[in-house]
């Protein structure tokens, strides 16, 4: 297929994940990102992501990692014809935070129907920014400035890993990297953005996570949805029906590392109570610390 040399594996891969999950694949669909990030990719933490339910049926998520030494992603696929520019804070926010904050590695999240969606900047492991640093970013939701009391309180101050923006959507993740974090809290986080108690089995499942991310945006200072996210070589473990489309997945989805695979499961809350879930598998594992921060904290994509 046309694109970067090397790379027609990592095409064969996608075009792979995406047949399981009965999404259409071309290289017309592909070609762009391969062509405008490829150069990075034989590097790159690869991972494909889908969430199950009639809802989100018809995509997956080709994500992938890239190296902070160069322009951030946005900016890049704006340049190439990615993505269109807005006027909009979102087109923003990832140059003011790389102006501002320590910045380990980038990420983007590509769709093989939806073309260029999402940006993520993953903190240092040893220096992750305060949460008021992000309050006093100029483009950044204002509810986000809100509830930093409220988050201070519960001891997440310093524990933000991560920042995902979605373009289309004009949504902003903070991921909180929650190993060490009491389950009393996580739920409490819960509480405090009014979201109703989660049942038995979500329960436990929020008590193994090791990231939870809230999504805001620009309209209002309520959070939209909160997201926990486990790491497993077993995504049947996830507080769910089993939908056969994510057996589809976990069963067939390639990976081009030795052993088993391995995933990140997530469940997605809303206040309503109403959830989904979502399922992330790692195709290819770089090493460098470039990379450590994607390694650790990436968890999914349809938020």
């Amino acid at each position: 297929m046309p694109g970067p040399a090397g790379l027609d594996k990592v095409y064969s891969a996608v075009e792979e994940t995406a047949r399981l999950l009965g999404v259409p694949c071309s290289p017309d669909q592909v070609s762009p990102a391969l062509n405008v990030f490829g150069d990075e990719l034989p590097d790159s933490h690869i991972v494909f992501s889908m969430a199950a339910g009639e809802r989100h049926r018809g995509e997956v998520d080709f994500d992938f990692s890239l190296s902070p030494d160069g322009a951030d992603p946005y900016a890049t696929a704006l340049a190439n014809g990615l993505i269109e520019g807005t006027d909009h804070p979102v087109g923003s926010l990832l140059a003011e935070i790389q102006a501002r904050c320590a910045i380990a590695s980038y990420g983007v999240e590509y769709g093989i129907v939806g073309g260029f969606k999402k940006s993520y900047a993953f903190f240092p492991l040893d220096d992750f920014p305060p949460l008021a640093k992000f309050a006093g970013i100029p483009s950044m939701p204002p509810g986000l400035a809100e509830h930093v009391g409220m988050l201070t309180r519960l001891g997440l101050d310093d524990t933000v890993s991560t920042i995902g923006i979605n373009y289309p959507k004009r949504t902003l993740n903070v991921y909180f990297a929650v190993t060490a974090v009491e389950t009393e809290t996580k739920l409490a986080l819960l509480r405090a953005f009014g979201f109703p108690e989660p049942d038995a089995r979500v329960t436990e499942f929020i008590k193994r996570s090791f990231s939870v991310y809230p999504t805001f945006n620009w309209d209002s200072s309520a959070v939209e949805r909160i997201c926990f996210s486990v790491k497993t070589q077993n995504p049947g473990e996830l507080p769910a029906p089993f939908h056969p489309e994510i057996e589809e997945f976990a069963s067939g989805v390639p990976h081009a590392y030795e052993g088993g695979r391995e995933f990140v499961s997530a469940v997605a809350l809303a206040p309503s109570g109403e959830a989904y879930y979502k399922l992330a598998a790692y195709y290819q594992k770089a090493r460098g610390a470039s990379n450590a921060a994607f390694a650790a904290d990436r968890d999914d994509s349809a938020s």
